[in-house]
């Protein structure tokens, strides 16, 4: 995985975002997200991509017995280890890309937009698959693939004038380069068939699928959708859940 967080400059920025001050209660796909947690009262909990340890203080308040925030931004864990410690949380650097523990380690893998950074996401698919313990769930967000499919992530104005998301290249899967918070950062397209089936080809069971919008209970976000604000005519991240067969 690239290091881009550990830009100076754009770890500033980044810490200017509102999900970076105000955590998940800033972050619009947070109540998407927590519907589908499992129950995380004496589980071993990992969050692959911890970033600055939000879902990892959430795991350890909800009654996780251990949770373990991998990342591989030497600045993300400094600011985790700084705002958001709890004796049951141990954090690491590490790439989620490659990083494995010993098999059935974990009750519940969790990953907050950080796949996207993955070029095998089979890989570290399998890699999940056999450090759940039987039973286990894995829960991830990941920007959506017609977010991801053109490159640019940017809107569009047409010659008519009206504002559209553009995809393209959509089933060319790989790198692409994008400008976010000034810096170009390299993130990876998956379409949603090669998501779907490393999930399931890695053997766990898929239990749910969501693409937020923004939940209709938040006034902000309810007014945005009636105005048909840009952000809630195309889906900008997915959210897929699934567990580990218990006779695993």
């Amino acid at each position: 995985m690239t290091n881009t967080y550990d830009d100076a400059k754009f770890f500033e920025a980044y810490a200017k975002m509102p999900r970076s001050q105000h955590g998940l209660d800033a972050a619009g796909e947070w109540p998407d997200f927590q519907a589908l947690l499992p129950d995380l009262k004496g589980k071993h909990v990992l969050d692959l991509g911890c970033g600055y340890g939000w879902h990892c203080e959430y795991a350890a308040e909800h009654g996780a017995k251990a949770v373990l925030g991998i990342d591989s931004s030497t600045r993300m864990l400094a600011e985790a280890e700084a705002h958001h410690r709890h004796p049951a949380i141990t954090y690491q650097q590490g790439d989620l890309a490659t990083f494995t523990a010993a098999p059935g380690s974990f009750d519940v893998v969790l990953s907050s937009l950080a796949l996207h950074y993955v070029a095998d996401f089979s890989a570290v698919m399998h890699h999940v698959a056999t450090m759940l313990a039987p039973g286990g769930v894995l829960l991830f967000t990941i920007e959506h693939p017609l977010f991801t499919a053109e490159g640019s992530e940017q809107w569009v104005t047409t010659a008519a004038g009206q504002r559209v998301w553009p995809v393209d290249h959509y089933f060319d899967e790989g790198a692409r380069a994008t400008q976010f918070l000034g810096q170009t950062v390299t993130k990876y397209h998956h379409t949603l068939s090669t998501i779907v089936n490393s999930v399931l080809g890695s053997g766990l069971q898929l239990t749910a699928v969501a693409e937020p919008r923004g939940s209709k209970a938040d006034i902000e976000a309810k007014a945005d959708i009636e105005a048909k604000a840009d952000w809630t005519r195309a889906p900008m991240m997915l959210i897929v859940r699934a567990e580990k067969s218990a006779q695993a």
